[in-house]
């Protein structure tokens, strides 16, 4: 027993070996946290204790949320929000109404919400045409040009119409009013495949939200925030960003879950062999390690 802080040498033996233990435990936990962010450099701490929970199970290591943000915060692991804008859409003349306001989505290829943003480059901006199915926040269908003309938009959806092999009948294609989902021929192709126009208010971004979320997602988590040399490695970002959005990032408001499997689990209740990829359509190699090295 200690004269001065009467605690006996075995129970000060038993309290550096717990802080010791809880050190190890940190540092294994902080090193698992940098080899998920070198894929996913702002993935936030709600995802990662989802994701590493499993490994710390196996490993007999119980640790809260609470605990796992105060080990981030302690390293400086937590992530500072950014925020970017840049003008990538002009509002056509042809109106349509809302049909997402009332509208209940149940399931995948319901409704798909459709936006537009841009990567910068040494040469100039390029744009990122992006389709997300509304209920698994997957993105169906994507395209990159250097052009805001209407035929990105085009190839992102003939893209998605492609993977998705089934388009059910009145589908709601939701987008702003800018000038690429207003033109006469786009309006044609939705028609064709029997999917049903719906728009929200000119600049009101609140109208089109889920797809100005998965567009911050991809520029602020992803690193297409940054400017690239070409539009070839833009390119090659994009497909890589895509990849592990859709394929690895467990997502909010799908209680944690990725938005493929959400979206594939949902399209086999319907069809128990179906399948759907983008990356499988268009035919693009997607590498499943050191993607964000």
């Amino acid at each position: 027993m200690c004269a001065w802080c009467g605690v006996s040498r075995q129970a000060h033996y038993q309290q550096l070996k717990r802080e010791q233990a809880h050190e190890r435990e940190a540092q294994v936990i902080c090193n698992e946290v940098r080899k998920i962010r070198r894929r996913h450099p702002q993935m936030g701490g709600r995802k990662l204790h989802k994701i590493l929970k499993p490994q710390m199970k196996l490993a007999d290591t119980e640790v809260g949320r609470d605990r796992f943000f105060e080990i981030l915060k302690e390293n400086d692991l937590l992530i500072e929000p950014k925020r970017s804008y840049h003008r990538t859409t002009y509002p056509g003349t042809w109106r349509c109404e809302n049909l997402l306001a009332d509208a209940i989505i149940n399931g995948p290829n319901r409704a798909w919400a459709g936006d537009i943003t841009y990567l910068r480059t040494d040469k100039g901006f390029c744009y990122l045409v992006l389709l997300t199915d509304v209920y698994s926040r997957y993105i169906v269908g994507f395209d990159l040009s250097t052009s805001l003309s209407v035929e990105g938009a085009e190839r992102a959806l003939h893209q998605a119409i492609k993977a998705q092999k089934e388009v059910p009948e009145g589908l709601i294609h939701h987008s702003d009013r800018g000038v690429q989902y207003t033109c006469r021929d786009y309006r044609r192709k939705l028609k064709k495949h029997g999917m049903r126009s719906s728009m929200g208010q000119t600049g009101n971004c609140y109208d089109n939200a889920l797809a100005e979320r998965v567009n911050g997602i991809l520029k602020l988590e992803y690193g297409l925030d940054g400017q690239f040399a070409t539009v070839a490695q833009a390119r090659e970002a994009v497909v890589q960003a895509i990849w592990l959005y859709n394929h690895e990032r467990p997502h909010n408001s799908l209680d944690l879950q990725t938005p493929y499997d959400v979206h594939q689990h949902q399209l086999r209740k319907r069809r128990p062999q179906s399948t759907s990829s983008i990356f499988r359509a268009q035919g693009a190699k997607v590498l499943s390690v050191g993607l964000a090295a």
